[in-house]
C-alpha cells in the first residue's frame, strides 16, 4: 500500500516528469555516441504511415510534428484556462509574456547577426531566437513550490508565443513553398471549431475530429503542424465561476499523464541524439559558436527582461503574481533552452551542409545546458531565500 501511494505521488509530481526527461536526454546522448548510434538514427529515419494520404513520414517527424502537437494542445489548454479565469486574466498580466517573447526573439537574433554578418553563417540568424517549451517547462517544474505558479505560467505563455513566432519566421524565411490551399482548409477547420464552441458543444470527440483534419492540412501547408495543437486548445469550451468541471479541464486531466510520462520522454530520446566528433569543442570558440551561445544564454535573458522592465515601468504590464525580478532573470535564463526548435531552424538554414549543421547542434546543446543549469540554480537559490525569510 505504501509503495502504491508513493507511486501515485510520483506519477502526479511535476518534478518527477522533469527528472525522467533529463534521464532520457542522457540516455539519448549515450546511445548516439555508442555503437548503437547509427542503428538508432536509422530507426528514427524509418518511414511509417499510409502513403495513400501522403502520411508516410520518418518516426522522428511523427514525434516532432505529431506527438508534440498533443503536448502543445495540453499547454494551450492550460494557457487558455489562465487567460479565462487565472493568472493571465487581466491585460497587464497577459500582455507581459507577449512583450517578453518579442524581446526574447529580437535581441538573440541581433547578437547572432553581430557575430556572423557577411559570413557563410549569416543565414542562421534565427537559430537563437527559439525557446524549447518542453525542456524549459520541465526544468522549472522540478523546482516545485520554490517557483511561483504565476512564473511557470508566464514562462509557458512566453514559450508558446516564442514558438508561434519561430513558426512564422520559418514559414516566411525558411520554407521553400507555402501551400495556400491547405492554409485555407486549416482556417476552415478553425471556423468549424469556433462554431462548435459557440453552440456550446461539449463532447471532446466533436473537437478532436476537426482538430485532426486541421493538423493534417497544417502539416501539408508548409507550416509547422504543432500550431494546430494550440489552435485546437483555444476552441475547447471552459466555464467561469462554476463548480462544474468544464470540457477543457476534463481534457487537461486526461492529457497530463501521457504527455508528461510518455510523449515528453520519447521527444527527449528522439531529439538529443547528437553524435560528438573531434574538433567540435574548438568550433564553439568561433563567431558561429559565439552567435548561438551568446544569443541563447545572454540574448534571451537580456531581451526578455529589458522589454518586460520597459513595459512594466510604463504601467502597460505587471510582474507575475508573487514574483521578483530575480525570478524573472531565472525565467529568462530558462528561456535560453533553445534545443529542438533551434536545431530545426539550423537544419533548415544549412540544408545539405552536415558539418555546419552538427556545429550548430552542438552549440545549441551547450547553450541550452548552460541556460538550463543557470536558470534552475538561480530560481532554486531565490526560492530557498524566500522560504527562510517566510520562516
Amino acid at each position: 500500500m505504501l509503495i502504491t501511494d508513493y507511486f501515485k505521488k510520483f506519477l502526479h509530481s511535476s518534478q518527477s516528469s522533469g527528472i525522467i526527461l533529463i534521464v532520457c536526454v542522457l540516455i539519448s546522448l549515450f546511445i548516439a555516441n555508442s555503437s548503437a548510434g547509427v542503428e538508432f538514427q536509422q530507426l528514427l529515419d524509418t518511414q511509417i504511415g499510409p502513403s495513400l494520404f501522403h502520411l508516410n513520414y520518418p518516426i522522428s517527424i511523427w514525434i516532432n510534428d505529431g506527438l508534440m502537437a498533443i503536448f502543445f494542445l495540453l499547454v494551450g489548454l492550460e494557457i487558455k484556462r489562465e487567460i479565462v479565469e487565472g493568472e493571465l486574466s487581466t491585460f497587464k498580466s497577459a500582455s507581459l509574456p507577449i512583450i517578453a517573447a518579442v524581446g526574447g526573439m529580437l535581441v538573440p537574433g541581433l547578437i547572432y547577426y553581430f557575430f556572423n554578418k557577411g559570413t557563410e553563417y549569416a543565414g542562421g540568424w534565427a537559430i537563437p531566437m527559439a525557446t524549447d517549451i518542453a525542456f524549459s517547462l520541465a526544468i522549472i517544474s522540478m523546482l516545485g513550490k520554490r517557483a511561483p505558479l504565476s512564473l511557470k505560467i508566464f514562462l509557458a505563455a512566453l514559450a508558446i508565443v516564442d514558438d508561434l513566432g519561430a513558426i512564422l519566421v520559418i514559414a516566411i524565411f525558411y520554407t521553400d513553398q507555402i501551400h495556400w490551399m491547405y492554409i485555407g482548409l486549416s482556417a476552415a477547420m478553425v471556423i468549424i471549431l469556433v462554431l462548435l464552441n459557440t453552440f456550446k458543444v461539449k463532447k471532446h470527440i466533436y473537437y478532436i475530429i476537426p482538430g485532426l483534419f486541421m493538423w493534417y492540412f497544417m502539416h501539408h501547408s508548409g507550416i509547422h503542424a504543432t500550431i494546430a495543437g494550440v489552435l485546437l486548445a483555444f476552441t475547447i469550451p471552459t466555464n467561469i465561476s462554476t463548480t462544474e468541471i468544464s470540457p477543457l479541464e476534463k481534457m487537461e486531466q486526461k492529457l497530463h499523464l501521457p504527455v508528461n510520462f510518455l510523449i515528453m520522454p520519447i521527444f527527449a530520446l528522439a531529439n538529443t541524439n547528437i553524435m560528438f566528433r573531434e574538433g567540435m569543442v574548438d568550433e564553439l570558440f568561433s563567431n558561429f559558436g559565439y552567435g548561438i551561445i551568446f544569443g541563447l544564454v545572454a540574448g534571451k535573458v537580456i531581451g526578455i527582461n529589458l522589454f518586460s522592465y520597459i513595459f512594466i515601468k510604463l504601467k502597460i504590464s505587471s510582474l507575475p503574481d508573487k514574483s521578483s525580478w530575480s525570478q524573472m532573470l531565472g525565467a529568462g535564463l530558462l528561456a535560453g533552452i533553445g534545443f529542438t526548435m533551434s536545431i530545426f531552424i539550423a537544419l533548415l538554414s544549412f540544408k545539405g551542409n552536415v558539418e555546419i549543421q552538427d556545429e550548430a547542434k552542438f552549440a545549441v546543446l551547450v547553450a541550452s545546458v548552460i541556460s538550463g543549469f543557470a536558470g534552475f540554480s538561480l530560481l532554486k537559490y531565490v526560492g530557498k531565500k524566500r522560504e527562510r525569510l517566510e520562516d
